[in-house]
């Protein structure tokens, strides 16, 4: 079920012109504060009537102004996720899921027990909001979004008001989320770590435009989005690989297609599919291979792109077998190193340095 979006809406001191096609799955809105992620997603929901603009999902119009189509709110079936559960403290757990129930129009979907198991929330059925922890009540808001039946679900950054603890508990249950469901998910965050871990594109915003939209591992490795990405600090990019071994002194060996590369354990099948992300900050470059280092991990590649900082930075990006990376290092060693496109090098990291939040499995293609 692809989607298709073209908003234009001129706010005070503030203009929105974007314009994408994302297919199904998951797909993430980035950018910083005030790009119009909120935006995009309040006029998907029917929150918000632009100025200008169309929304078709699976081939069904929701927006067409130019037809003077505008479909409310209760007819899009777009079930909404915020920040703050909204869950309704007077009622139990359980009344809270048939809430969204009740709301679906055709009694279809996701059936109840699906979803309380699928969030692992039967213990909290008889419960009331205020009695649970934050990442048991974003559970809930989920459940009873995926019980509304809708034909999306719009997430606006749902785990920004959680602590990192409360966060790794709910991940997982984000991931069987987008694995068991055929649902469609538009996911707002500022979070990379989140977007890498779950989303299959991802739509990257600026100042109200759309400055580029692909697969995950596309847009994140691409050392010009860097200053749109978090910055320098928050730059980094996704490779894919395999669980080939589990070793007696704690290290996972993983397979990608330059090579194995080895981290703290993996909690994870051998044979089972992972996608992680490397920070650009952790990756080192040689010209030969190194020996007699620390670092378990040297893998052949070639350089792609260079691109020079307004500091003393620079970002370069790498071809890993089949993957890209990126290595944030500063222009003296670019300098030093000779570095340029097409250039045979060797990228070095610490096993340690890549965290378990940054390891995850990758969405299940149809």
């Amino acid at each position: 079920m692809t989607m298709q979006v073209s908003l234009q809406h001129r706010f005070a001191g503030f203009a929105l012109d974007v314009a994408f096609d994302v297919p199904a799955g998951v797909t993430a809105l980035f950018g910083p504060s005030g790009s119009g992620k909120s935006s995009v997603i309040k006029a998907l929901a029917g929150l918000m009537r632009p100025d200008r603009g169309r929304i078709s999902v699976g081939g069904q119009v929701l927006l067409d102004t130019d037809q003077r189509i505008c479909l409310p709110p209760h007819r899009r079936r777009i079930g909404c996720v915020f920040q703050d559960d909204r869950l309704f403290p007077h009622l139990s757990v359980r009344q809270n899921l048939l809430y969204g129930r009740w709301f679906s129009p055709d009694k279809g979907g996701v059936s109840f027990e699906a979803v309380v198991d699928m969030l692992g929330i039967a213990p909290l059925l008889a419960r009331r909001p205020q009695t649970l922890s934050g990442g048991e009540r974003q559970r809930v808001a989920i459940g009873r979004a995926l019980l509304s039946n809708p034909q999306i679900l719009a997430m606006d950054e749902p785990l920004a008001a959680l602590d990192e603890a409360r966060k790794a508990e709910i991940m997982p249950y984000l991931e069987h989320l987008r694995d068991q469901t055929q649902i469609p998910i538009v996911y707002v965050s500022h979070s990379v770590s989140e977007i890498t871990r779950l989303a299959g594109s991802v739509v990257v915003l600026g100042k109200g435009q759309v400055l580029k939209t692909g697969p995950v591992a596309a847009v994140f490795s691409d050392p010009n989005l860097t200053p749109w990405l978090g910055g320098v600090r928050e730059a980094g990019s996704v490779i894919s690989a395999k669980v080939a071994a589990q070793d007696g002194d704690g290290l996972t060996r993983l397979e990608t297609s330059a090579g194995p590369l080895w981290l703290p354990k993996v909690d994870a099948a051998l044979g089972a599919s992972l996608r992680v992300r490397i920070a650009a900050q952790d990756v080192m470059i040689a010209l030969q291979k190194p020996h007699g280092i620390s670092a378990l991990n040297i893998l052949p590649a070639t350089v792609v792109a260079l691109r020079m900082g307004d500091g003393p930075g620079a970002m370069v990006q790498l071809r890993l077998g089949e993957d890209l990376l990126l290595a944030r290092i500063t222009q003296r060693s670019a300098v030093q190193l000779g570095l340029a496109v097409g250039a045979p090098v060797f990228a070095v990291l610490k096993s340690v340095a890549v965290a378990p939040g940054d390891i995850g499995a990758p969405p299940i293609t149809p």
